[in-house]
């Protein structure tokens, strides 16, 4: 399982997610930064930094 945690980009945000496939991860986040934080448009450049935040195993909260 994989693991995504907002705060790593956001800093103070709680929202994460968990799944096996990074794109789906990569999906959700793209989804909760449109959605919570207001970006309009993910770049590449924020997909990539998503990506490089993904951590496998699972974080103990």
């Amino acid at each position: 399982m994989k693991t995504f945690h907002c705060g790593t980009l956001v800093p103070g945000c709680d929202w994460h997610t968990r799944h096996e496939d990074e794109a789906e991860i990569i999906r959700r986040a793209a989804e909760h930064m449109r959605e919570t934080h207001g970006e309009t448009m993910i770049r590449e450049t924020m997909v990539e930094a998503i990506r490089s935040k993904i951590e496998a195993g699972s974080r103990v909260d």
